[in-house]
């Protein structure tokens, strides 16, 4: 779950509905960055599931006692995410080989290597050992070029979703959340320093190089989940009983 915390609501925004957006933004990407094929379907559908991991979590929020607000995607419990994540990747794979490979890829990479905790290491051995599966189960030579590009567009796409999901419309530069306030993590071709976004206002957003055939907009969908409500019901009922809002956000060439 995406929680932004207000004065007297929660703005939340289920995982899954995050990764509709994240489908929507690589539907826009240039075709000439990237030719189309069997498989940059399967990596866009990727980009499409590569959250549904979230959603028998989402569809029953939990409260996070110690922080006194609904638990996010970042301090979810880590062994019950965990669960989640490989089931996610099992359903995704079962469907698509090559789209499972992928999510697992993206799933691996929010762990470090040198991460102590036997509970990931398990995490990171067993994912490891499924990427190999199904890269061989695929009987076809897939030169790591593409498929390294792939997953980072599956990144860029999921990172920059979570931009306009994770923050408030026309939030200034310097209030940004950490991971997105100098730009993105990935590297492309066309965008050899990575990516930046700015809130132009509450209802654009600038990217720079622009990788997309044109401006588009997206509806990011939530809820503001009342905390009376929550006081009064329980989390999981408030948030079932409050109707779903939208805001429309337009993707713009940096002026």
């Amino acid at each position: 779950m995406i929680v932004i915390e207000k004065e007297h609501h929660f703005h939340m925004i289920p995982q899954h509905e995050h990764a509709k957006i994240s489908a929507q933004i690589v539907a826009h990407w240039k075709n000439n960055f990237l030719l189309r094929s069997k498989l940059r379907e399967e990596a866009d559908w990727a980009i499409q599931q590569h959250d549904r991991a979230w959603i028998p979590l989402d569809d029953y929020p939990e409260w996070n006692e110690e922080k006194q607000r609904p638990y996010t995607f970042v301090d979810y419990p880590l062994e019950k995410k965990l669960q989640a994540y490989q089931r996610g990747i099992k359903e995704v794979a079962d469907r698509s080989l090559y789209a499972g490979m992928l999510c697992s890829m993206h799933y691996a990479s929010f762990f470090s290597k040198d991460d102590k905790d036997p509970v990931v290491q398990t995490f990171l051995a067993e994912e490891k050992t499924r990427q190999q599966d199904l890269f061989e189960s695929m009987e076809m030579d897939i030169p790591y070029d593409i498929y390294d590009l792939h997953f980072r567009r599956l990144q860029f796409c999921d990172d920059l979703s979570l931009y306009v999901c994770m923050q408030e419309p026309g939030i200034p530069k310097e209030k940004e959340v950490p991971w997105f306030k100098n730009g993105f993590r990935q590297s492309f071709d066309f965008a050899p320093a990575g990516m930046i976004a700015h809130w132009e206002d509450k209802k654009k957003v600038s990217v720079y190089p622009f990788p997309f055939e044109k401006p588009f907009s997206i509806e990011v969908p939530y809820r503001p989940v009342s905390k009376k409500e929550i006081d009064e019901k329980g989390l999981s009922q408030a948030f079932h009983d409050t109707e779903v809002q939208k805001h429309v956000i337009t993707f713009v060439k940096k002026e």
